[in-house]
């Protein structure tokens, strides 16, 4: 039976998650905003929704400790699999998260690599 999920992440800055979904080329839409499950008349306040190609929607919700993603799985159209998105916007989400923080404290990326086991490593620099 369709019904709505909510999976946990580690996600807690709503900016970086923003950003990371752009760089994804993810196309978001600011909530609020009410998903619902026309099967069983569910619904869940998200406060970023992402359309899918099935007119679908998944979304990210706050929890009072972190975003969850909420989709109904059963309708899952994306392209990647709920594992996948999750991997590829934690890996992003992280990447921003750290260079953000770097660059309050005063830190410049000079470089960045992608490994070859898909980690990315920054050098920063900052000047006292």
């Amino acid at each position: 039976m369709s019904h709505l999920t909510y999976i946990k992440t580690n996600i807690v800055n709503l900016a970086a998650l923003k950003d990371s979904l752009t760089i994804l080329g993810l196309k978001w839409e600011e909530g609020p905003y009410i998903l619902k499950n026309n099967y069983t008349n569910t619904t869940s306040n998200v406060d970023i929704y992402i359309k899918q190609k099935n007119d679908s929607l998944i979304g990210f919700s706050w929890n009072g400790k972190e975003y969850q993603l909420v989709a109904d799985l059963d309708i899952w159209l994306q392209d990647w699999s709920v594992e996948g998105f999750l991997q590829r916007i934690t890996h992003q989400y992280a990447y921003q998260v750290v260079n953000n923080e770097c660059k309050i404290k005063g830190f410049t990326n000079i470089e960045q690599s992608i490994q070859k086991d898909g980690s990315i490593q920054l050098v920063m620099q900052r000047w006292r």
